[in-house]
């Protein structure tokens, strides 16, 4: 560190209080971007819950269909086809629906029931308890152990419930990577039983999930099946296309984002005027420095200096806080929907930089404009 830059460190750090409260101002203004942009990205992976837990590479579809919540069933033929398109390795039928479960004390509950294909089971998830044969018994069903599970009231295996007038047994409980994003209990049983038991319309296949030969297909059977009406997506594409339904399509998008504006502007607001404070507090030494021979571009260095030392130790302290309170967050409430990802911390940082730039800025402007003599006649 050269002279020039130690003596701002030093006139940065000679004034505590101002020191303390921009530190503050921008750890507060980090703290409130990371909490909303992780409740965001916390709720856009919890909505494709489906898709990253089943892990079809494909998937065929309605294409009105925008979430894998949301499907539209879809006639029995359009499996046939599709498995005769050149490039198909195999395709598979998915259920997904609703249930209401019956427990034991006779209080219902909503749950989300995917059937799986009775012959392959693709997608199904690791089970806890059980195997995945015993999905073939009577009436059986997987429990995922997820925040929801205990609105089942935390079943174990062979306990038995009701779902839309029929008898069901639990058979396994499950784990999946990712849990729901609504807050309803998930279970897992065969195509035939959920489309069987559970009411429905005409045509009750609400996915197919395709497994291409190679990486080259893929076009070749997404071509193949919009010719058929139907759209095909790979799982990236079905991930993107529910992420744009639930920034863009609902209320939830803007609203955290308007929410991270203004988290943007207190700390603008905080960090660019007492800044400004310091650098007017600080004036005369400035003028001193100028008088006795250092260069603009030398003063420009110290304020930039000042500035990336105050907005860096902020930003540190703001991710350190918000991960913190994320990860009690998860401990103590299991459908705490947040996560910390690269991409809110590098939009905090970029926001950080903004805020360091501006506060510079506007003291580059105040010290350029100095007239050092002003220094020796006061």
């Amino acid at each position: 560190m050269n002279g020039v830059m130690r003596l701002a460190l030093k006139l940065l750090l000679g004034d505590r209080g101002k020191f303390v409260t921009l530190v503050i101002g921008i750890t507060f203004a980090v703290f409130l971007m990371m909490l909303m942009t992780s409740m965001f990205f916390g709720i856009i992976q919890h909505s494709a819950a489906n898709i990253i837990n089943i892990g079809a590479q494909m998937w065929v579809m309605d294409p009105d269909v925008k979430t894998p919540q949301n499907s539209i069933p879809m006639p029995d033929y359009v499996l046939d086809v599709v498995r005769s398109i050149p490039g198909v390795d195999y395709a598979v039928p998915l259920y997904v629906g609703a249930g209401l479960v019956r427990l034991t004390d006779g209080t219902y509950q909503a749950a989300t029931v995917i059937g799986l294909d009775d012959a392959t089971l693709f997608g199904r998830p690791a089970l806890i308890d059980g195997t995945a044969l015993d999905i073939y018994r009577n009436n059986a069903f997987f429990v995922v152990r997820d925040a929801s599970f205990q609105k089942l009231g935390s079943p174990g295996c062979r306990t038995t419930f009701e779902i839309n007038d029929h008898r069901g047994i639990v058979a396994g409980i499950a784990r999946v990577s990712i849990g729901s994003l609504f807050g309803l209990p998930t279970l897992y049983t065969t195509y035939s039983r959920a489309t069987q038991d559970l009411p429905s319309t005409r045509y009750v296949m609400s996915f197919i999930l395709v497994r291409p030969k190679s990486a080259a297909d893929i076009a070749h059977i997404q071509r193949a099946v919009a010719k058929l009406g139907y759209l095909a997506l790979t799982d990236r594409e079905f991930t993107a296309r529910n992420d744009h339904f639930y920034e863009f399509e609902t209320a939830m998008g803007t609203n955290i984002l308007i929410m991270t504006l203004i988290s943007f502007i207190v700390g603008l607001s905080i960090a660019g005027e007492t800044f400004y404070m310091f650098v007017l507090d600080n004036l005369e030494r400035f003028g001193a420095l100028k008088a006795i021979g250092a260069r603009s571009s030398e003063l420009t260095a110290m304020i930039v200096y000042q500035s990336l030392v105050v907005s860096f130790l902020g930003f540190g302290f703001g991710v350190l806080l918000a991960s913190a309170l994320v990860a009690f967050g998860k401990l103590r409430i299991p459908n705490y929907a947040a996560v910390i990802t690269y991409q809110n911390i590098f939009m905090a940082l970029a926001m950080v930089l903004v805020i360091s730039a501006v506060s510079a800025y506007i003291g580059i402007r105040r010290i350029l404009r100095i007239d050092p003599f002003v220094v020796f006649r006061s």
